[in-house]
């Protein structure tokens, strides 16, 4: 398998002069950041992310699409083909064009979500953007997320620099409460965790 490092090397994809924002762990994270890197070098990070927003919005409404990208029993010639297939559909960059071939001719095209998911984490943390999810019983009020919202940018769990993306997640199973996850930091406020603690120390006493 041709590793990243030697995507790197043979397009011209070195990672000098480059820093990456965060560090990311597994295949999938290594692409990412070595077409992270790529796009950095040639002032192309938004034209890429806009590429692969496409490129998963494509995926994920399509079946078939998503199926023949993820078929082991489909050569590696085959997949190139057909990815370069489409990709003609739109105008997409060359530095994409080029990633996606590196991921077929490796026989990794099965990961193009992941890498995405990746490459979009990256773009985050260049941003300085950090993902917060706040899950509710119920769905809430745009007053009650800002509140949360608002406290948050005030606590030490943000930085100076850094910018709040809050999405609201409903789970009636929590009953009541809030359960925060501030990037891989996890505030639990739920009634249900309340209630697990409650019969564990119960189950102790008896």
């Amino acid at each position: 398998m041709i590793a990243p490092r030697a995507f790197q090397a043979t397009r011209g994809y070195a990672t000098s002069a480059v820093k990456v924002p965060t560090v990311l762990f597994g295949i999938d994270g290594r692409y990412a950041t070595a077409l992270y890197t790529a796009a950095a070098k040639k002032q192309a990070l938004e034209a890429v992310e806009a590429d692969l927003k496409q490129v998963k919005r494509v995926v994920e409404k399509d079946a078939k699409l998503l199926n023949f990208l993820e078929n082991p029993t489909i050569n590696r010639v085959e997949k190139k083909a057909g990815v370069r297939q489409l990709l003609s559909a739109g105008k997409y960059n060359e530095l994409t064009k080029n990633f996606f071939d590196v991921l077929a001719e490796n026989g990794r095209l099965y990961d193009t979500v992941k890498v995405i998911n990746s490459f979009d984490s990256l773009m985050a943390a260049h941003r300085g953007e950090i993902q917060v999810t706040i899950t509710s019983a119920k769905e809430l009020e745009a007053k009650d997320v800002n509140k949360i919202k608002s406290f948050l940018t005030k606590s030490s769990f943000i930085g100076p620099k850094e910018t709040l993306v809050v999405s609201n997640k409903v789970n009636p199973s929590i009953l009541g409460g809030l359960v925060v996850e501030v990037g891989d930091k996890t505030i639990d406020l739920s009634v249900s965790s309340k209630v697990n603690k409650l019969n564990a120390l119960l189950k102790e006493s008896i």
